[in-house]
């Protein structure tokens, strides 16, 4: 069995960023003096004079940002996902969620898996942050495919996105034929009667993997990724729930305002099912290595299945 292909989706959106810049020539990208691990340092070999380093002043970059957009520019700013979400939360809010601008906020190295920067550089919280403006649209991408499909649709969006992408290399789980990225849509892998396990990030891969240990077991798991996580695909989330009568959410974030808390608002509206929300409980990160944290979490396949077999049990 040939070895799985794993690549950061940091490098994807830098990959994809220096890709585009021929295409769309009014794309500009900005970045808070870490052009290197954010990987925009591609785009600006590329295109020198259409990249901005802002230096470590996050919020003038964001405001910057919003000063291109209103020229027609497609703005992305970069930087880690501590920075570009908790340092800007009023910058972003108010010069473009409320004015809705053209900007589209790339955080990389975000949840636990930054490893052993510890909890000051874990962010946890940002796809609550950015769930919470109106009209920003929410998207953490699985793998290397999925993160440069995010970036070409945030291009052809009209108006705030924000993406969240990993430091650390990751399995390339979508590279197939069939895959098809859409904003607000959730794919479908694995149709299932017992149960609905739905997935966001790099958490679709342990999702994955715990179903084959669940199979073992006679549990017929179903399987949803979901990249967007606003606007949630609702209609996928509560026929799935409707099937299997019980639902898990996985994710590499707080359990508070993420992809749990987004499912439990659709399913208490729509049709209420018991909900259990995998992810990092009402508590900061740590220092370590990012798959002995994954694994402490129990954010691995292993952690996940176990979880899993216990809701059941209840």
């Amino acid at each position: 069995m040939s070895e799985v292909k794993k690549i950061a989706t940091r490098q994807a959106y830098g990959e994809a960023l220096a890709e585009l810049g021929e295409k769309y020539p009014n794309l500009v990208v900005m970045d808070a003096d870490l052009a290197a691990s954010t990987k925009t340092a591609m785009f600006k070999k590329k295109y020198p004079e259409r990249f901005f380093d802002a230096g470590i002043a996050e919020a003038n970059m964001v405001c910057m940002a919003a000063g291109l957009a209103t020229t027609g520019k497609i703005v992305f700013a970069s930087s880690f996902a501590m920075f570009a979400t908790g340092r800007v939360y009023e910058q972003i809010r108010n010069s473009i969620g409320y004015t809705h601008l053209n900007v589209k906020i790339a955080a990389t190295h975000g949840g636990i898996s930054v490893g052993e920067d510890g909890a000051s550089h874990q962010c946890i919280e940002d796809v609550a942050l950015m769930r919470n403006i109106p009209g920003m649209v929410v998207c953490v991408p699985s793998d290397y495919v999925e993160a440069k499909a995010a970036v070409q649709a945030a291009i052809d969006y009209d108006g705030p996105v924000f993406l969240r992408f990993g430091r650390s290399n990751v399995p390339v789980i979508n590279d197939r034929e069939d895959y098809k990225f859409e904003l607000g849509k959730g794919v479908l892998l694995k149709e299932g009667t017992d149960v609905t396990i739905i997935g966001t990030g790099i958490c679709v891969d342990s999702v994955i993997k715990a179903e084959e240990l669940l199979a073992k077991d006679g549990i017929n798991a179903e399987i949803i990724n979901i990249h967007t996580i606003k606007p949630l695909d609702e209609e996928l989330v509560c026929a799935s729930a409707k099937k299997t009568g019980r639902i898990v959410t996985v994710e590499e974030h707080s359990v508070i305002g993420g992809l749990g808390s987004a499912v439990c608002d659709a399913v208490c509206k729509n049709y209420p099912v018991p909900v259990m929300k995998i992810g990092v409980q009402d508590e900061f990160g740590t220092s370590g290595a990012a798959d002995v944290l994954m694994k402490y979490y129990r954010l691995d396949a292993q952690g996940v299945y176990e979880q899993v077999k216990e809701f059941l049990g209840k």
